[in-house]
């Protein structure tokens, strides 16, 4: 099972909102309330103090727990697996001990002490564990009581997960003309680009990348001249003889190509843009193309699950039977080509990685 920030909202909006919440750790005197949320996927607003000894609530600060942090969270919890809230976050939110305290009130979530690995030069020893949560839906303890679940479970504290990127220079001009937000907007968008040619690469693709984005310089090497990057579309052989498709890919992010005789995955990446955009322009490509079997796909960030479910399954683009690629799946396959140089297996491994959006 997969768990959504949607997820999590609706099951702390079940708790007494008319109770004062304890955090995990009991020498904190402070308590919260709960005092409104917003359905579907945040903010969730408390407010916090030692309203037991006197303080009074109505004076308190009203504070949110932002959707961004409830998605953080939400993409790193697996069923029956300890999460440390703290090395997911790290210190980016002060409300970070609120959550983990509301999760571990709902009936789903357990506060457990996993051992952990410590690794010396010559040795292994397995040492008391940290307070973590817990996810286990399927035995749900009484709502509004923190429990403690025994774990016999072990976990190595180094990080399982590390997307790198190397330097990354942008002029400006594209970002006006693409982004006009913001510049870091472009930045994202061209990292996640990055990662899927990356990915094509270690597989044994050759990529398209989108003709307006060929210049944009990382590691200090233009896009367009990277090993594997499709020069021109007009001489590919699976294209070459459908000119109005290939005028039709020109401005599509990546198209990933293999043998000369196989189209994996055409996608767009759609950051601080309309989803439409990009659903428009596949759906183009593909109205000029033979019937061909390939994966028509919209990379997005996780907080926008449900913008991309809901475009995707407008009338004009059921017939794309759109798949969602979120960044934090593209960077965990990213990661794992980057640690473990992955090899030789089937492109429907990618599908492991993509949720279907109809």
């Amino acid at each position: 099972m997969n768990i959504t920030a949607a997820n999590i909202v609706s099951t702390i909006d079940h708790l007494n909102k008319n109770v004062f919440y304890n955090y995990i750790d009991s020498s904190n005197r402070n308590v919260i309330k709960i005092v409104r949320i917003e359905r579907p996927e945040g903010p969730i607003y408390i407010k916090r103090g030692n309203f037991l000894a006197g303080d009074n609530v109505n004076n308190a600060k009203e504070v949110p727990i932002s959707s961004n942090m409830i998605w953080r969270v939400a993409n790193a919890i697996q069923e029956d697996v300890p999460l440390n809230i703290d090395r997911i976050v790290g210190a980016s939110y002060n409300t970070r001990s609120v959550l983990e305290s509301l999760l571990a009130h709902t009936p789903a979530f357990y506060i457990t002490y996993p051992g952990r690995i410590e690794n010396n030069i010559s040795s292994s020893k397995i040492k008391q564990g940290h307070k973590h949560l817990i996810w286990l839906p399927s035995n749900p303890h009484d709502e509004g009581v923190i429990t403690t679940y025994e774990t016999s479970k072990v976990i190595s504290e180094i990080p399982s997960q590390l997307a790198i990127y190397e330097s990354l220079a942008i002029t400006p001009q594209f970002a006006n003309e693409k982004f006009p937000y913001s510049l870091e907007a472009e930045r994202r968008h061209t990292q996640i680009q990055i990662a899927l040619y990356l990915i094509g690469r270690q597989l044994g693709f050759r990529t398209w990348i989108a003709q307006n984005d060929k210049n944009i310089v990382y590691n200090n090497q233009k896009l367009g001249e990277m090993d594997g990057v499709i020069a021109s579309l007009k001489h590919e052989k699976l294209l070459m003889s459908y000119q109005e498709a290939v005028q039709a890919a020109l401005l599509i992010d990546c198209i990933w190509f293999k043998n000369g005789r196989l189209m994996p995955a055409i996608m767009e990446v759609e950051h601080s843009t309309g989803v439409i955009s990009g659903l428009s322009r596949m759906k183009n490509f593909k109205d000029k193309f033979p019937p061909f079997p390939t994966r028509y796909v919209v990379v997005a960030p996780d907080e926008d699950r449900k913008k991309v479910l809901n475009e995707c399954n407008k009338e004009q683009f059921r017939d794309l039977n759109p798949l969602y690629f979120p960044y934090s799946s593209v960077e965990e396959l990213y990661s794992l080509c980057q640690r473990r140089k992955i090899k030789g297996i089937t492109e429907e491994f990618l599908d492991c990685f993509m949720e279907k959006t109809a």
